[in-house]
């Protein structure tokens, strides 16, 4: 089984890119399952009609993380929508979840979003404690985890919490992509982070004037993505029969 994970999609520039290339990039890996991190596809959050455009690019699962909740529109979309999550840590009472169980290869897949706690602005309960009661709950043969967080001492933590136990573990957020895809010695996947998806030569994702300007301590507009040199980033985990990760490789697509 080969999963394709796909780092955060930012605004308009992301979105272009990924419409244009995911189906490309899917054939190209042999994707039998692909999983897109839509956070940012506004720029900060994510709408119903720009979700409905990523699974119409080609994503097979969406998930999300700190600004899930930044267009409220998209409250009743995730109680509606089973194949996009925010992150399962986040407070029951809100709206969506973050564990969806579908099928690839004849095997029950449970994709799982966490968000992290270090240096981030919204505190949701432990990811691990999380982590730990979806594995004693959820009935599958394969589990895969998008962990949206900052630190990548966190990510790291989290990989080694649940080696042997989950079949790859990615990070997401930072927008930067990390040169340490490897099989953990249980046979876990993993990644710190995937990058993103939206124009590269930019500060995460944002013009880079802009950021520049913000750090020097100038007055700043609203962030605007950029569109120069779009890309889709991610990393592509091959599974054997037994949901143990063969390979763990960087991806790109321009």
């Amino acid at each position: 089984m080969v999963i394709l994970a796909i780092g955060d999609v930012v605004g308009d520039p992301g979105m272009d890119v990924l419409s244009r290339g995911l189906r490309r990039l899917k054939k190209q890996v042999g994707a039998d399952l692909t999983v897109v991190n839509g956070e940012n596809a506004t720029g900060r959050g994510i709408t119903p009609r720009l979700a409905d455009e990523i699974f119409s690019a080609g994503a097979d699962v969406i998930t999300l993380g700190n600004h899930t909740f930044a267009n409220r529109q998209i409250c009743d979309y995730l109680d509606d929508t089973p194949a996009i999550l925010r992150p399962h840590n986040f407070p029951s009472q809100q709206p969506g979840t973050g564990v969806f169980v579908t099928e690839a290869c004849g095997k029950r897949v449970c994709v799982v979003n966490l968000q992290g706690r270090v240096n981030m602005d919204y505190m949701p309960s432990s990811p691990f404690a999380c982590a730990d009661e979806i594995l004693r709950q959820v009935e599958a043969d394969v589990f895969l985890v998008d962990f949206h967080a900052e630190a990548t001492s966190e990510k790291q933590a989290m990989a080694y919490h649940l080696n042997g136990r989950v079949s790859a573990l990615w990070g997401t957020h930072t927008h930067v992509p990390t040169a340490d895809a490897r099989v953990l010695s249980g046979g876990t996947g993993y990644i710190t982070d995937l990058g993103m998806t939206g124009g590269t030569d930019s500060v995460i994702g944002v013009r880079w004037e802009q950021s520049v300007a913000m750090f020097r301590g100038e007055l700043t507009g609203r962030f605007q993505p950029s569109d120069l040199n779009k890309r889709i980033q991610g990393a592509v985990f091959t599974l054997d029969s037994n949901g143990r990760c063969l390979s763990a490789e960087r991806v790109e697509w321009a």
